[in-house]
């Protein structure tokens, strides 16, 4: 997300950043571009003039004129004025009300809504420890209610089916008794969506709200349609009285201008960024840190609390055990590694929060790729347990073996085997005394990839 927006403004703030002083002249030519910049991100037009009447407003007082850094000092002014634009903190979900507290999803055909809830409903379960029970109430669409069934099973919640004969209002208030009757902390309902906005459908969400008071109504929208996103929300947010936004397939949206206008538009904050199709792709939405993004300062914090939540501490402290026993690195260990990356959203989702990575040129991203750590797994799986542990035992003949089981070719085996012992000669050494300096000696300014 936002690698177009990223790029723009990164060439327009170094030619700042290096310009021993401010004058109206070259702040009037910085914001020219950063206005052309947001502009092809697909940020709406009242909200690039707003954002650039309040930067220009800052720059050219003392804020920015009278400091010893100005281009440093501009800098920060834009990455402030980015954060007022999406609502200056997170704000998260209300849950503080006598169960079941009611969370109504609302959202066009098509946005990800049904998927959407049964990620929310993970993400409570996980991060509130609070029971959950989803219901639907798209009864003109049984795949839909087929479809939450199975997500709820997936991520180990209750769900309560309804009748596709039975009225909407009618399901939502049996999910709720049922909800009240079985202790239940959380409901989550998910609502029908149209291929466009109409009457009939906003009506129907009304009923629904005033028969479930809901704690927190959710707008579901997808990225991806730039200002369509910014023109639906604004319809849903004059029939409903939203909470809060959740914005999905950011992952697939370079220009990110849904997420840079909604906030001002509707007045509402965006809770939740949707980055994926799993259901574990769904984080909270801080405008600081993305605001850090946009400009190339990466996004550290979201980075650790990732790799809390997903590296599995057993294994890493198992194998940091083995390392400094001398027990050696091998394929197992190797494989484990790769597992571990995919779970905090590979390659690509980690070097989106490194800082710097925003700069770097197209051409060098477009090289990284996370389908070559599919296949360096696959090659790995296509062995025996005893190739694993002692790849030096792979000769030729094992080579082709592997490779036609794996699907590729020779070289992409021998890939995998170089980059495996380059890794292995890292490991070597961290086991020893000042490993960690000699390891980064080692990597003489490129990855081991």
């Amino acid at each position: 997300m936002f690698e177009n927006l990223t790029e723009r403004l990164g060439r327009v703030l170094q030619t700042v950043r290096g310009q021993g002083r401010l004058t109206d002249a070259n702040v009037k030519d910085a914001l020219r571009e950063v206005r052309m910049a947001l502009l092809e991100a697909d940020v709406a037009l009242p909200v690039v003039r707003d954002f650039i009447d309040k930067v220009r407003e800052r720059a050219i007082g003392q804020e920015v004129v009278g400091s010893l850094t100005p281009g440093q000092a501009l800098i920060k002014v834009v990455r402030d004025e980015l954060i007022a634009m999406m609502g200056v903190e997170s704000t998260g979900l209300d849950l503080n009300a006598a169960p079941p507290a009611v969370i109504l999803m609302a959202g066009l055909q098509g946005s990800g809504k049904t998927t959407t809830t049964a990620k929310l409903a993970r993400w409570i379960k996980e991060r509130t420890r609070k029971s959950v029970l989803l219901v639907s109430t798209d009864v003109y669409r049984p795949a839909a209610i087929h479809q939450l069934e199975v997500l709820a099973g997936e991520v180990g919640v209750e769900f309560f089916p309804g009748s596709i004969e039975a009225r909407p209002e009618d399901i939502a208030t049996g999910a709720l008794e049922h909800a009240r009757r079985r202790f239940t902390d959380v409901l989550i309902v998910d609502t029908a969506g149209r291929l466009h906005v109409d009457q009939e459908m906003m009506d129907e969400i009304r009923r629904l709200h005033s028969a479930l008071h809901p704690i927190e109504t959710l707008f579901v929208v997808d990225a991806m349609t730039g200002q369509d996103a910014v023109n639906t929300a604004r319809a849903f947010h004059d029939a409903l009285p939203l909470t809060g936004l959740i914005l999905t397939k950011v992952d697939g949206d370079a220009r990110g201008g849904a997420a840079l206008s909604l906030r001002h538009v509707t007045g509402k904050p965006i809770k939740f960024l949707g980055i994926g199709e799993k259901t574990a792709a769904l984080e909270v939405f801080h405008p600081d840190r993305i605001a850090s993004r946009i400009l190339g300062m990466g996004d550290i914090l979201s980075l650790i609390e990732e790799a809390e939540r997903k590296i599995d501490r057993d294994k890493a402290e198992k194998l940091a055990r083995k390392v400094q026993r001398g027990k050696g690195f091998d394929l197992q260990d190797f494989q484990e590694q790769l597992q571990q990356m995919r779970n905090m959203g590979g390659i690509t989702g980690l070097l989106d929060k490194l800082p710097g990575v925003g700069g770097l040129p197209q051409a060098a991203r477009d090289q990284i790729d996370d389908k070559m750590f599919v296949r360096m797994e696959a090659i790995i799986h296509s062995m025996t347990p005893k190739e694993r542990r002692f790849p030096d035992i792979i000769n030729g003949s094992r080579k082709r073996r592997i490779a036609a089981g794996s699907g590729v070719q020779i070289q992409d085996v021998n890939r995998l085997l170089k980059q495996f012992h380059q890794m292995q000669k890292m490991m070597k050494k961290v086991s020893g005394k000042g490993g960690l300096q000699r390891m980064m000696r080692g990597f003489k300014g490129k990855p081991p990839f």
